[in-house]
């Protein structure tokens, strides 16, 4: 038996992955997402009917048969596709989709999911997304792109070619041949391109076409379905009135039936019986659905929805397997539990904390943040006060904090945290999180910074005006020009490397002020010295700087400082 192709999209946020799979299925679903960007993985069955239906003529044109038996859609944030639902050491993603918007080219979250792809060894297509938004377009609604582009003016297709082949150019530089999917003679060696609008429809038909195509051509032995053991990954665990807790799986390998044995993975794994399997219909979305239909029996590939007792422990992003004979389960249990032990990783004394809502979720953050970042505890749940408590004895600050991606903060643990300058980083969109704590890693920086300046002497170069002795001694005020860094009150000065006094006050117009910059003209008290004996007008004084001093200001890398504290150490 042939299963249909697992087809994942990937891509920069608001890329357009969503919009493309809602002109698929004529749904909405991006529009209940917060912030419009996919957060929870979902699936969409694409029979070969509708696959057929959307390609119409193309097919025939191209003398092209469809021979799988659909295409199931994978619409996730980036990462869960490759981590959540997963079989041993890699994905259940046969094919990639890499959404790039066609006007902004490669970004940053472009890039990690190259870096993701290769990782995988997933083969992929471009999705040229966004040709309606270019300059002059002529929309031609569901129209395959080829019809659409002959009835676009010349400097349109001008402007065209010129967007397309700079990310042909930028695909180049990261060491991928690519061309428009009708101009390749060898997909095996060419990464294919379909210019497309998830808006308009244009270059839909095409883009379902070569990925059937793909799969049909160079997955043969991937989508071959083995028989009995069925092999899937948890996406959500959700409560359904008359069932109790219920379970979405993606099926990935194999065959579940009603009344076989379910056996989920985790620390404690469970072993329940299936009493009910519920399919969304076509081209519905099973996150969002709440129709279904009562099955039997469901071949790989298919998201599914289980109903069985005892699933109150169950964890999303746990693997599952199904089996007819019950002498199976004990050797599933050590595979499956193999599986979870996969998404361990190096814990470190000295680093932050994650939380999230379900495994998938967990392993997206662990993958995401730990090569920012040591991870000293990674877990399902809300952010309580022992976590707090933790994370108060990790030393660093730039490690000081804790990550909950959709989990809630416990009341307790939220006060403490604010009474201790805790940072919980809270957030349901995971980009959110990581551009939070890259913002939190530089207040933190700032925050260093200003707390080692304040324990040092700052190199300052004054000199006493004439006509502006104010107090000859006890203390000597003198009105002086800041020529060089700054001065601060409570600073020693020195004239001709010997010192002579320490600045009590500094004031300008009758305020009081606690630091003067170059070029500022100021009174300053200075306790020590006598006018007249000891320092002269047009004198000039620095601050006493030493090697302490010095070595701060290397560390913080404030290059005009150091040169003007070698000045006045004279070397």
């Amino acid at each position: 038996m042939i299963r249909q192709p697992i087809v994942v999209t990937i891509g920069h946020i608001d890329h357009g992955k969503t919009t493309l799979l809602d002109k698929i299925r004529k749904t909405a679903v991006q529009r209940k997402e917060v912030g419009g960007i996919t957060q929870a993985i979902g699936a969409t069955e694409i029979p070969t009917q509708i696959v057929k239906d959307i390609c119409g003529s193309l097919l025939e044109k191209l003398n092209i048969k469809i021979t799988i038996p659909g295409l199931l859609f994978i619409d996730t944030p980036g990462h869960e596709a490759f981590t959540a639902i997963r079989k041993r050491g890699s994905s259940i993603a046969d094919l990639a989709v890499l959404v790039i918007d066609i006007n902004e080219g490669f970004q940053a979250q472009t890039d990690e999911s190259i870096r993701i792809l290769k990782e995988f060894k997933t083969p992929f297509l471009i999705a040229a997304t966004k040709i309606d938004k270019l300059e002059g377009w002529i929309r031609n609604e569901n129209e395959c792109f080829l019809e659409s582009f002959k009835k676009q003016p010349e400097w349109v297709v001008q402007n065209f070619d010129k967007k397309f082949y700079e990310l042909v150019g930028q695909l180049s530089e990261r060491g991928f041949d690519s061309e428009r999917f009708d101009r390749i003679t060898d997909f095996k060696k060419t990464v294919a391109i379909v210019p497309c609008s998830g808006i308009t429809g244009e270059g839909v038909p095409e883009l379902l076409m070569t990925l059937a195509g793909l799969a049909q051509s160079f997955l043969k032995e991937e989508l071959e379905i083995s028989k009995g053991i069925g092999k899937g990954s948890i996406l959500e665990v959700k409560e359904v009135k008359g069932l109790g807790k219920t379970i979405d799986v993606i099926l990935y390998d194999g065959e579940i039936k009603r009344g076989d044995w379910l056996i989920v993975g985790g620390k404690e794994p469970v072993v329940t019986k299936i009493k009910a399997l519920l399919k969304p219909y076509p081209l519905r979305e099973i996150r969002v659905e709440k129709k279904f239909e009562n099955i039997d029996h469901v071949p790989a590939a298919a998201g599914v929805k289980i109903a069985a007792p005892n699933l109150d422990e169950v964890i999303a992003g746990s693997p599952i397997a199904t089996v007819h004979d019950e002498k199976q389960i004990e050797e599933i249990k050590k595979e499956l539990q193999t599986g979870i032990e996969e998404i361990e990783f190096e814990r470190t004394g000295d680093g932050i904390i994650l939380k999230a809502d379900n495994l998938g979720s967990l392993e997206a953050l662990i993958s995401t943040f730990k090569e920012r970042v040591p991870v000293i505890k990674a877990e399902i749940g809300n952010v309580l006060r022992k976590d707090v408590i933790e994370i108060e004895a990790v030393k660093d600050p730039l490690r000081k904090a804790i990550i909950a991606f959709n989990v809630d903060i416990d009341e307790i643990a939220e006060k403490d945290a604010k009474d201790r300058s805790i940072k919980i980083i809270q957030s349901n969109i995971i980009y959110k999180l990581i551009e939070n704590f890259d913002d939190f890693i530089k207040q933190q920086k700032e925050k260093i910074k200003l707390e080692k300046l304040e324990t040092i002497t700052f190199p300052g170069k004054i000199k006493i005006l004439a006509g502006h002795t104010f107090h000859v001694s006890n203390p000597a005020i003198v009105g002086v020009e800041v020529l060089d860094g700054k001065i601060k009150s409570g600073y020693k000065l020195q004239k001709n490397g010997k010192e002579i006094g320490v600045i009590k006050s500094i004031q300008s117009e009758s305020k009081t002020l606690t630091e003067a910059d170059r070029g500022d003209k100021v009174a300053v008290s200075i306790d020590g010295p006598i006018v007249g004996r000891h320092i002269r007008e047009g004198d000039e004084l620095a601050t006493v700087i030493t090697q302490k001093d010095i070595a701060v200001l290397k560390e913080l890398n404030m290059k005009e400082e150091i040169e003007l504290a070698r000045e006045i150490l004279g070397h």
